[in-house]
């Protein structure tokens, strides 16, 4: 049986309202048309690939919520009128809207004609379902499977979808509607379609009570053993610093102690930026809060060239560059801690396998000095909430859960570094793609659910070039797409990286 992990379910309370929406993306160029047959198979492959899957609660205290299959799909989303280049994000951004992973669907497939003559496509799910890595195999799958070169597409009783694939448009369930469950088994990492299968063990729907008490009381041992060891560690410190307190008060010589903190200074330092803080006077709208983004294309060459230069990697270049870029737009931390997404897979899986990691980037810091930092921190992980067992998540209340992990993996900017993209995913069939980009997006984002996150940067490698794509999260001092632009091309100029518009 699959049951969420940590990761899967601080994903699933942000769907609910508890934090920042997110949602994954990926956007393929083609230089011709591509055919609306070729589509509906691959629309077909992905309902019955891993993300056609959704969250089912268990009734048991303690046990994790587990997967489900589901073939519930939204249709293929085609645009009738063409969009030029420039419009193709803010098209893209709309795509995110109504995507469920506990009722299903929790993805989406679109495409739209181009004024230039070739097709863009993107396919959106909810990060709940999968992480970036996970997106691009899921995909590679479905294209091997669209081709002919993997599992039976048939994607079972179609009573469960309305005519002509997927939910019927504008088919909202009414309110206080609960979907039937999908006749589907529970998939796990053995039996999801798309791999081999050595083991049965299929759930039918309503889940099997004894595997639920069997999961909440091995997930009750590890968070007791957890915070037997979490309460050692902190009677350590505690005594450490009681002894270290007698020893300042008694024994240090008064000459050498630090004078005392003047009347009315704050006890505790405090960033420059927090979650909530505004410039004085700015008006904090209710509205969605809209994201301007851009996707930048330099050559492999010529990054690679400016990272050897300092003795750098690729990765240090970008980090490097995300991290400028706000300088740029005048960001006023001396210090900017940056979030790395690290990818813990040990074989390919459509799943949430992920670890956070950060590191500080300083002004004088170049590619080189950042490729030092992240390979030490790589070693370690942004820890549990408050030295808990992370584990004791599942225990917990919703909104505890979301209180207690508030904020996790959330820094000044992210830099999601996707790695290369796999040469299947380079043509649609025989549409050759003319590039290729990953990234989140936040649908019904709002001030209040802003993230600490100022700018999140997302790279890939495709083919001979890298491609960048840039997000802002800062209204006021990003507000608009030309913005966002002009900062990245001066950033790109103070280290001769050639990067021009997708």
């Amino acid at each position: 049986m699959r049951r969420l992990s940590v990761i899967d379910g601080i994903f699933l309370r942000t769907h609910q309202g508890m934090g920042t929406p997110i949602a994954l993306q990926g956007l393929w160029r083609t230089a011709d048309a591509v055919d609306r047959a070729r589509l509906d198979r691959l629309h077909d492959a992905l309902c019955v690939g891993p993300l056609g899957r959704r969250v089912v609660r268990s009734g048991v205290p303690g046990a994790r919520d587990r997967w489900q299959t589901s073939i519930r799909a939204h249709p293929l989303d085609m645009a009738s009128a063409p969009l030029r280049v420039d419009d193709i994000l803010s098209w893209a951004d709309g795509r995110g809207a109504g995507l469920d992973p506990r009722h299903g669907p929790g993805w989406r497939l679109s495409a739209a004609p181009l004024t230039d003559g070739g097709t863009v496509v993107a396919l959106t799910c909810s990060h709940v379902l999968t992480d970036a890595r996970g997106l691009v195999i899921a995909v590679e799958q479905a294209l091997a499977a669209s081709a002919g070169n993997g599992p039976d597409l048939e994607p079972g009783p179609r009573s469960e979808l309305a005519p002509g694939r997927g939910l019927a448009p504008g088919g909202e369930r009414a309110p206080g509607h609960e979907p039937a469950p999908d006749r589907e088994p529970a998939p796990d990492r053995e039996s999801a379609p798309g791999r081999d299968s050595s083991a049965g063990g299929s759930v039918q729907p309503g889940g099997d009570p004894e595997s639920d008490w069997v999961d909440a009381a091995e997930t009750c041992a590890t968070v007791l053993v957890g915070t037997v060891r979490a309460a050692r560690t902190a009677l350590q410190r505690a005594r450490t610093a009681e002894r270290f307190r007698l020893w300042w008060r008694h024994e240090m010589p008064a000459e050498m102690r630090l004078r005392e903190r003047p009347a009315g200074r704050p006890g505790g330092s405090r960033s420059p930026e927090s979650d909530s803080s505004h410039p004085v006077g700015t008006a904090v709208a209710h509205a969605d809060l809209p994201v301007p983004a851009l996707v930048l294309r330099c050559p492999a060459q010529e990054w690679d060239r400016v990272a050897a230069a300092s003795g750098g990697t690729p990765n240090g270049v970008f980090i490097w560059f995300v991290a400028n870029t706000l300088w740029a737009a005048g960001f006023p931390g001396r210090e900017i801690v940056a979030s790395l997404p690290v990818d813990t897979r040990d074989e390919p899986r459509i799943d949430n396998d992920l670890a956070m990691t950060e590191i500080i980037v300083a002004p004088g810091d170049d590619p080189g000095a950042i490729r030092a930092k992240s390979r030490a921190a790589y070693e370690r992980r942004i820890s549990s909430p408050a030295g808990l067992p992370e584990e004791i998540l599942h225990l917990v209340p919703d909104r505890v859960a979301y209180l207690l992990s508030r904020g996790a993996g959330e820094r000044d900017i992210l830099c999601s570094n996707i790695g290369p993209i796999p040469e299947p995913l380079h043509a649609l069939g025989p549409h050759g793609c003319t590039g290729v980009a990953a990234r989140a997006i936040h649908p019904g984002l709002t001030h209040a659910r802003r993230p600490r996150t100022r700018l999140s940067g997302y790279l890939c490698r495709f083919r001979g070039d890298y491609l960048l794509t840039l997000a802002s999260l800062d209204p006021v001092r990003v507000p608009d797409v030309a913005g966002l632009h002009r900062l990245a091309a001066d950033t790109a100029g103070r280290i001769g990286l050639p990067m021009v518009p997708w």
